[in-house]
């Protein structure tokens, strides 16, 4: 009796013994203990409502930030181009560097070319008349072209981004160079069909 008695406290014993183990092992396995993800090397990472980590998150927002961002035009031609067309309406007024060298060349052929025994209605317009018809002809070249820089500068942004108007100062530049090459063009063919400030005439 005795002896099984003995063996029924050691069974029991080791029955107990082996409880307790189980149970300090599960208490020990707690919110810190080390998971089968930490144990292969990979720890899970938070992830947002859609369905993607932080990372690709933040990766996705700065690659659609930069792609808005190079769509989106500098107006820095347009500006130089409203600024060329003003600067080229003023030199279609004032004849410009130009236009002067090319009337005394024209000057000075007409010189050569006519002698001293012709009539004063020939010699005016060999050297004057072709002279100022040359300055003429000049000053309405640039204000044709700040007329052509000026349009294509008021039209640009018809054919970029929509949604993104063109600034104030651009085409308040722009409509001067455009005011100023019609005013230069007018003057310029008045000027070359002798309708303002002909040539007098010998008689």
């Amino acid at each position: 009796m005795a002896t099984k008695t003995a063996e029924g406290a050691e069974t029991a014993g080791t029955g107990t013994g082996t409880e307790a183990r189980e149970d300090d092992e599960t208490t020990t396995a707690g919110p810190g203990a080390v998971t089968e993800t930490e144990e292969t090397g990979r720890t899970a990472e938070p992830v947002d409502a859609a369905g993607r980590d932080d990372d690709d998150a933040e990766g996705a927002g700065e690659g659609e930030a930069d792609g808005a961002g190079g769509k989106v035009p500098s107006g820095v031609g347009q500006g130089a181009g409203a600024v060329v067309s003003a600067a080229l309406g003023l030199v279609s007024l004032t004849g410009g560097w130009t236009g002067t060298v090319a009337a005394a060349r024209e000057q000075l052929i007409g010189q050569l070319r006519t002698s001293t025994s012709a009539s004063v209605g020939t010699q005016l317009k060999e050297v004057y008349g072709d002279a100022w018809h040359t300055t003429a002809l000049w000053a309405g070249l640039f204000a044709l072209a700040a007329l052509i820089t000026a349009v294509v500068v008021l039209v640009r942004p018809a054919f970029g981004a929509p949604g993104r108007p063109q600034a104030a100062w651009i085409r308040s530049v722009a409509w001067a160079g455009l005011t100023l090459g019609v005013i230069g063009l007018l003057l310029a063919v008045l000027k070359y069909s002798d309708a303002l400030l002909a040539v007098p005439s010998a008689g």
